[in-house]
């Protein structure tokens, strides 16, 4: 099969690999669609420390299912399926308890680091458990499938705080996870989503799916914030970038008493105004990957609720995958999400 390996940092190859077999209890994905996550770009460099090469990256995928292992009942071959990019054991106390995304034994697609590897969707065919794979409908677009893991992350975030009709909240960073965020926030029932962002076009595409304002991020942001919320600040402030610069800005917008979601995650430490959020009362609260969301997300963009189509940037084939990701790392201007396309399924 062909598959796109990280061979070394910054160099990405097009080259043959044995198509995997599926173990029990696992599934084979023919592969039609998978996105470039930014983790994926971070990792392309190293920075990340988790694509240590080589390494078939890729864990924003779907497909149709090729073949089934010893043990796999009620799914079936040629099947339209989308699968989370976390693999969990099921059995430890996290998982028990339903935190999925906490598991023990997690590991995550496409990522080798120091304690496991586990290769990805670049890649014409991949194996997955069948215990994290999810039905599509037939009409669903397999490049739209490809960010459902996205939008599980945006949902699962929501849902780790408490929205009241009437909340306002602001997201900063409006990348594909923060403008997937921005639209989750609305749907959970908040009356004004405010968007910040360094980057005019992301802050336009922010404005055209319904952000109640999309504001400069290269400005004080708290003092934007005080002035469409008479001074109070936000209810809920969401941060999809990771930097200590943007955590700070997330929390000097939240009111007294407010809260704080923690999605970004480029930077492994961040320095944080420990007064201010002691001394506002502010709740922090981290949000990892994704925790049963995926049926949720799934109907979200069947009905239409969520969009994501306006998000993706270029659908392309596989072996286009090295370009785009230099395009992507060095950060050409006006792109968001590239979905590469290793099979010839649509």
């Amino acid at each position: 099969m062909k598959a796109l390996l990280l061979s070394q940092y910054r160099h990405l190859e097009l080259t043959d690999l044995a198509v995997p077999e599926p173990g029990r209890g696992e599934v084979l994905i023919r592969v039609a669609a998978c996105g470039i996550c930014g983790s994926d770009v971070h990792g392309y460099d190293g920075a990340s420390g988790r694509r240590i090469p080589p390494i078939v990256m890729g864990h924003e995928a779907a497909g149709t299912i090729a073949a089934t292992g010893e043990g796999v009942s009620g799914l079936s071959e040629g099947e339209r399926v989308t699968f989370d990019s976390t693999i969990y054991c099921g059995e430890c106390a996290n998982c028990l308890r339903g935190d999925i995304n906490l598991c023990d034994r997690r590991q995550v697609l496409g990522v080798s680091c120091g304690d496991y590897r586990r290769a990805g969707a670049f890649a014409e065919f991949v194996v997955v458990p069948a215990r994290i794979i999810h039905r599509l409908p037939e009409s669903f677009p397999f490049a739209e499938a490809a960010l459902l893991e996205a939008v599980a992350v945006a949902l699962h975030a929501v849902s780790l705080v408490s929205v009241s009709p009437g909340s306002t909240a602001l997201v900063v960073g409006a990348g594909t996870i923060g403008l997937l965020l921005q639209q989750a926030l609305r749907i959970a029932g908040c009356a004004r989503v405010f968007v910040a962002d360094v980057d005019a076009t992301r802050l336009k595409l922010s404005r055209e799916l319904g952000a109640t304002a999309a504001l400069s991020a290269g400005t004080d942001l708290a003092q934007q914030i005080a002035a469409l919320t008479n001074g109070a600040g936000v209810d809920i402030a969401v941060e999809a970038v990771g930097k200590t610069e943007t955590v700070n800005a997330a929390i000097d917008s939240a009111r007294k008493g407010g809260s704080v979601i923690l999605v970004g995650n480029i930077s492994p430490e961040v320095t944080l105004p420990l007064q201010k959020v002691v001394t506002r009362q502010i709740r922090l609260q981290g949000s990892c990957a994704s925790a049963g969301e995926y049926p949720r997300a799934i109907e979200l963009l069947s009905s239409g609720a969520i969009r994501v189509k306006p998000l993706i940037t270029a659908v392309a084939p596989l072996a286009e995958g090295p370009q785009w990701f230099e395009r992507l790392y060095t950060r050409e201007p006006n792109l968001l999400k590239v979905v590469l396309t290793p099979g010839t399924n649509s």
